[in-house]
């Protein structure tokens, strides 16, 4: 499978432990309560895998955003016609994980932000990097990163992610939801979500959940 689940072969100019943290002063720690980040990199299947490992994270979901109530269904967006992306929602703890961290490791680890409309060998709009931001808070820290992401030359190649306004999240069909993890021998999962998984837990090991 292609894609962005190594170093090999991908845009990366370092190792996903050497992006740099988003600066404070843009990204604070919060009081404890929950927030909510929608982002697509790609299938839905792997940035799931990789989300659920964060600590401070509570939930994530599969899904759609971008297009209307009446596509938001796999089949309609699988063909590429509807504005939606396959999209994953993380629901999380801002005192203990922020928004500029999780953007850390949708940027290092969990999709390639330098692949238009695409990620390895799927290919449409459905598939493009995107951040669909709550609000301007989430919009100001998104801008700032990809700027802070810029000037370190992390990559390779220039940064494609759009910023989008969020207006409606849409989950996906529940035989989606936790797919990578029932679905471990599945090959698209053998070779393509579990290795970002694998470079998670090396690259990250701190930022791991506890069990």
């Amino acid at each position: 499978m292609e894609g962005s689940c190594d170093l090999r072969g991908t845009s990366l100019a370092v190792a996903p432990n050497r992006f740099p943290d988003p600066e404070r002063d843009i990204d604070p720690a919060r009081a404890p309560g929950e927030q909510t980040a929608v982002l697509a990199g790609g299938c839905f299947w792997c940035v799931e895998a990789v989300f659920k490992e964060l600590e401070g994270v509570r939930e994530v979901t599969s899904g759609y955003a971008g297009g209307t109530a009446q596509t938001a269904d796999y089949r309609t967006v699988c063909s590429g016609t509807t504005d939606h992306a396959e999209v994953v929602q993380v629901r999380f703890d801002p005192a203990r994980i922020t928004f500029g961290q999780i953007l850390k490791v949708f940027f290092s680890v969990a999709h390639d932000p330098t692949q238009l409309n695409r990620q390895g060998n799927d290919r449409g709009r459905q598939y493009r990097s995107a951040i669909f931001y709550a609000d301007e808070a989430q919009k100001e820290v998104a801008e700032a990163y990809i700027r802070q992401l810029e000037r370190a030359g992390v990559f390779k190649a220039p940064i494609v992610t759009r910023l989008e306004p969020l207006e409606a999240f849409y989950p996906a069909e529940e035989y989606h939801q936790d797919y990578a993890a029932r679905n471990p021998a599945q090959p698209y999962i053998a070779f393509t979500a579990a290795p970002k998984v694998e470079k998670l837990r090396s690259q990250f090991a701190e930022r791991l959940k506890r069990e």
